[in-house]
This record gives C-alpha cells, structure tokens and sequence, in this order.
C-alpha cells in the first residue's frame, strides 16, 4: 500500500487530522514558515527584477531534516496549509525547502477540519495557486520595502526600536486623524423635555418626550426651555393620535473576521489578538469527551458571511427540530458582498451545528467555551426567522406643543431566542396601551434637563478594526497583528477599551505625514490591497507592482533623509539638577515618552520624570500647570502639587479663567471653551 504524507502548519492541527485517516497516512507539521526574507538586510534586488532573496529561517534547520525523511518515505506529498495567501505561500516555500517533487506533491484545502471536509480535500487536490502565492509574496516586499526604507530614519531621528509599516502606519494615521477631531471638538448646549402623565388604570405614569411646536424642534437653551414650560403651564394635554403596527428585525449575518473581532470585544472583553488566538484553537482541534480531538470552528479568516448548502441545511434541521418550522428562516438570507470581499471561504461557523455549546463545556476552558458560545449562537440565530413586534405611538398636544411617546411589545422571538443583544430589548409601556384617542391626560410633572454634544468616541480595538474593513486597508488576517504592533511599539497606549495616541506615536504620524505622505494616504493603501487582490486573481503581474512602486518610494526616502539630516536632535538640557551627581539633567524618550536622565550615564544612573511647563499658573493654588501622563501614557494638563491639588483637563490650557465659573479655558480647534463640560462656556 502506498505511503502518503500530509504537512500541515501546526501539530494541533495534524493531531486532529489524524484522527480521520488510515494508517497509511502520516501527518507533520511545519511549525509556520519555514522560509523568510532575511532579517539582516532589504531581502530583494531592485537591480535583477526585485527578485527576493529567501533563507532557511533560524531554528528551522532541524524541524526540516526531519521532514526530508517523512518525504523520502513518501509516495505521495500533500500539503494542507491554512487556506489563504499565507497558507498557498508557506505551501511553496515546503515545495522549495524540502525540493519537492511536482509529480508527486499536490496541494489541498479544506474550510473546515472534519472528516468528510479532509477526505474531500484529498479527492480535489490541485496544484499551488500562483495567483495566491504572488499575491503574498508581493505584500511581503511592499511591508519590507516601506519598513527597511523607513524605520532606520526613525532611529535615527526619534528612538531606536520604533518601525513603519506600509498598513501599520495608515492605522496610526486614522487614530492620530481621530484625536485631532476629539481635541477641536466644541460642544453644542441642547435641552430635553420630558413630561410624565397619569393614565387610568395604570400605576406607572407614561413618560413622553418633547417634539416641538408645531413641527419638530430642538430646545438650545435654558432661555428656549423656560419660555416653553411658562406656555405649557396649567393648559390641557390631549391624546391627538394613537398609531400601532408591526415591526420585525431580521437574523443577524454569521461572523466573519472582523465582525468576530468587533462583537469579542464588545461583549467578552476580548482583544482582537485574543480572540484569533482562541479561534485557532478552536479552528485546529481540541479534545472533545465522547469525540477525540476535533476542529470545532470553520476557518477564521475570512471576510465572507457565505454558508455552504450542507451546512445551511443541517443548522435548519436542528432550528426545527428544537424550536419549531415556525422559527426556520423563509427562503434566502441575504449576504454582504462589499467591494473589497475577497469570499475565498465561508463565514466563521460551527463544524458540528448538533455540538451545542452547553454539551461540549465540560471540553473546553473558559474562554474557549465563551467564544464558542458566541459562535454557534450567531451561526444558529442567522438561519432563523426574523423577530416580530408590536409597535404603538402616541402624540400628546397642548395648545402647539407636541410631546411623543412610542413603545414595542415582541410578540414572536423568532433568532432571539438564540441570540439576543442589548438593543435587541423590546420597550414595552403599558400606559401607552391604555390610551384613547382624544381624551385627556393629567400632567403629572415636567422634567428638563440640560445635555451637551459629545466628540467623536475614542477608536476602541473593535471600532478601530471595522473603520479598516470599511476603508479597504488591510485584510482579515492584518487586523490584529497590526493593532498589535501599535499597542507594543508604544505608538498608542489602552486605557479600558479606548485606544489613545501616546506623545511617540504623535511624534512618528508627524513625520510620516509630513515626509512620507502617500505611504499614509488612506485611499493609496486601499488601492494597493486592490492590486493585490488583481495579483491573487491572476490579473496583475506582482513584479509589475512592486517596480511601479519603488521609485516613488524611494525618492520620498531620499527626500526625507536630506530633509531630516537637517534636524538634529539634541538632548535638551533643563536646571534641573542631578541629585546624585550635581550634573544638569536632560530631557530623553523612553517606552513612555520623555522623561529625566543624568548625562553622566552610565556612571551616573538617576532618572527622574519629566513634567513640561507650559507657562500657565493653577487657578486654585498658584502652582505650575504641567503636562503629565496616565500610567498607560495619555497626556494630561495638571497642577505640579498634585496629589494635594486636583485641578487637571485633557485640553491644553490657554491661562485665561472662565467669566462664568473661574474654571480654567482650555483650546478646543480655533476657539476657548471652559474646562467644566457642566458650564459649558465657549468664548
């Protein structure tokens, strides 16, 4: 009987494929990459035709005499690599590393790690896709292109250790994009009205919300409030019209990469890392009571909510033979297909639809059987019919001034209950029910209350990666090691969820911005993972790519190294005086910004923390305002007594106090606003 050998990425992965063949097959592992653009140097030649110059990675060497002898054993090869650009990649680097045959190697695929999905695999082997290869081959040169040319210039300028990337530097852009818009927000003043009625027969009063005179309109000011409640006082409330309908909402899309990514993180907490790291576990197998060792989860990367017809039917068997036909979804499920889905593979979906996540607990850690959950749940719920509610809504006037009330009440569950969220929750009023049209209701109370704008939020992970899906930056298998880098580099810092440009990263989107703009520019970095797409496709030539792009990239190099060279940066010395050596200190960049060190390094060690004057006094005891830093490295505006004096704001104050409220003002764009949101002051 003929020997065949299966090589895969990783032993998780190879311990579960096992499980399903006979025993005239072996399965290894790879371990990753077996082959790599070398760390030393650009790794490519732009004098013979950008051809990359690929090593054994180190450590390796080992790993691949082992698997020259499984291949000498071997009748057949087969190479089962992840199913994407890297996987075909890693694929044919094994082909050149181990000098693999081509009559006797073959590449195979497989969404999902299953019995029928592997055995399936083996009947459709293939030869590697060139297309898939170049395309990956092609982002490793751009991202070693624009790291190697770049990064040495921030060594040279800022600190050693920091880098550039061709995508990680597009993200630092948006974020730092985002602070800028946070900073130059100016809050708008605006007032609600709310009235609470007493309804017969019911003891909660029912609560309704002012619309307006007439036509709707909003309350801007106390003055617009006060004149409002002096003309409704001791008049009439009259019910001038009662509406009711349905409303349904529709099943939820089944996950891919990036809505996994954003919904761990709202709801587990998770960051995105995390979550792909759970998600491969589950992906490649894990030891299940009663089943052996399984894979668990479809593949997780992938952009696409497509659901193979098999699947789809075994979930709507399940759905109906657990809830009922009358919670089966009615016909097809509509799928995103935005311009940039690539749809290489089906949305992230349990192997097992019957494996329901209370059945399996016992087999998998907590974190594991927490994204499971969330998994399954989601696949389930989007099968489902759609939820249905009863809607009512009622218009209450005095004189010309209108105030609406609206409820829901479900009436049928339909993928709620499977999967429900927080804005899922019906608003039932029982007050509203009770109401009839034109009788009379008795004003219990009026309640204003003053409210400001808000700025735009603070990117979290999860926002932060569906603003790169919108964009077209990127890819489902970029996402998280680009938020990685960042967060490692110190170029932005996380306090809870909220992502915050740090004093390096500011420093860094400067330079890139000022010297390297294409490289930042939004729509150039779309547009190049479209030129991927084209090479993955067999539309474009890679090679084609990377020669386009070089000489504009390296003029913008050269450029900036001549500009730079102009710019040196010296420490600064301050009067501050080393207590240890009497020398004056000066000012250095560490991990967290700048901070005190003695020029006698390294016989003199001492370090201090740097707070920066900014020349503006505390309006409450007289001292310094300083800029300082959270523990994660947030900038802040604070007294230089603190802990004894608490006056701080995150704006840069401007050394003028409030007229309203002695509070300090704060530059907010091109205008002064006071530091108490509760005044609200703008000058």
């Amino acid at each position: 009987m003929s020997k065949n050998l299966i090589i895969v990425e990783s032993p998780a992965k190879s311990k579960t494929i096992k499980r399903f063949l006979g025993k005239n097959y072996e399965v290894v592992a790879s371990n990753g990459h077996v082959r790599d653009l070398p760390k030393s140097q650009m790794g490519f030649d732009p004098e013979h035709d950008f051809e990359p110059k690929y090593i054994t990675i180190r450590g390796k060497g080992e790993l691949l005499a082992s698997l020259r002898k499984e291949v000498k054993k071997a009748d057949k090869i087969y190479l089962a690599t992840d199913p994407d650009r890297e996987g075909e990649a890693i694929s044919w680097h094994l082909c050149a590393a181990l000098n693999l045959d081509p009559d006797k190697t073959s590449r195979i695929t497989f969404n999902e790690i299953t019995k029928n999905a592997v055995k399936q695999s083996l009947k459709e082997s293939r030869a590697i896709d060139m297309g898939l290869v170049d395309a990956q081959q092609a982002r490793r040169v751009l991202d070693r292109m624009v790291g190697y040319s770049i990064s040495p210039l921030l060594w040279a300028k800022v600190k050693r250790g920091l880098s550039a990337g061709r995508v990680q530097s597009v993200a630092l852009r948006i974020i730092a994009d985002r602070e800028q818009e946070i900073d130059a927000f100016i809050p708008r003043e605006y007032w609600t009205l709310e009235a609470d009625f007493e309804v017969e027969g019911v003891k909660k009063p029912l609560r309704a919300s002012y619309y307006g005179k007439n036509d709707k309109n909003e309350l801007g000011s106390k003055a617009e409030v006060d004149n409002v409640l002096k003309e409704l006082k001791g008049s009439t409330y009259i019910v001038d019209d009662i509406k009711t309908g349905e409303r349904t909402k529709k099943a939820p899309l089944p996950f891919t990469t990036s809505t996994l990514q954003q919904e761990c993180s709202k709801t587990l907490n998770f960051p995105t890392r995390k979550t792909m790291q759970i998600a491969q576990q589950l992906y490649e197998g894990v030891n299940v009571k009663g089943h052996g060792t399984i894979g668990l989860i479809t593949y997780l990367r992938t952009d696409s909510t497509r659901i193979s017809d098999e699947a789809d039917a075994a979930c709507k068997e399940y759905i109906k033979s657990v809830h009922g036909e009358q919670y089966v979804i009615k016909g097809g499920h509509s799928e995103k297909k935005g311009k940039n889905v690539q749809d290489a593979h089906e949305a992230i979906r349990p192997t097992y639809v019957e494996l329901t996540p209370a059945a399996i607990k016992d087999s998998l850690s907590r974190d594991q059987y927490r994204l499971y959950q969330l998994i399954w749940k989601r696949f389930v719920a989007s099968r489902m019919s759609s939820a249905r509610y009863e809607t009512i809504s009622a218009r209450i006037v005095n004189s010309s001034h209108v105030f609406t009330s609206s409820g829901s009440k479900l009436v049928f569950p339909g993928f709620l209950s499977v999967y429900q969220a927080e804005e899922d929750k019906a608003e039932n009023n029982p007050a509203l029910t009770k109401l009839k049209k034109d009788s009379k209701l008795k004003l219990i109370e009026l309640d204003p209350e003053q409210h400001f704008t808000q700025p735009p939020a603070h990117f979290t992970e999860a926002s932060l990666v569906k603003s790169l899906e919108e964009l077209g930056i990127g890819r489902p298998s970029t996402y998280a090691p680009t938020i990685t880098t960042l967060i490692s580099r110190r170029y932005v810092t996380k306090e809870k969820k909220n992502i915050f440009l740090t004093e390096l990263g500011e420093v860094v989107n400067k330079i890139m911005v000022e010297e390297f703009p294409s490289i930042v520019d939004v729509n150039f970095t779309a547009t190049m993972e479209a030129l991927l797409d084209g090479i993955a496709d067999g539309e474009v030539e890679w090679k084609s790519v990377i020669k386009n792009f070089y000489p504009d990239l390296k003029e913008a190099v050269d450029k900036a190294e001549k500009a730079l060279e102009k710019i040196e940066i010296h420490d600064e010395v301050t009067d501050i005086i080393c207590d240890e050596c009497g020398r004056n200190m000066v000012i250095k960049y560490g991990p967290h910004g700048k901070f005190l060190a003695c020029p006698g390094f390294p016989e003199c060690k001492n370090t201090k923390p740097y707070y920066e004057k900014i020349g503006v006094k505390c309006p409450k005891c007289g001292g310094e305002i300083v800029i300082k830093r959270t523990r994660k490295g947030r900038p802040y505006y604070g007294c230089e007594n603190n802990p004894e004096c608490d006056v701080m704001t995150w704006q840069r104050p401007s050394g003028e106090l409030c007229p309203k409220c002695g509070s300090l003002m704060v530059h907010k764009g091109n205008k002064l606003c006071c530091s108490d949101e509760k005044c609200g002051f703008v000058s």
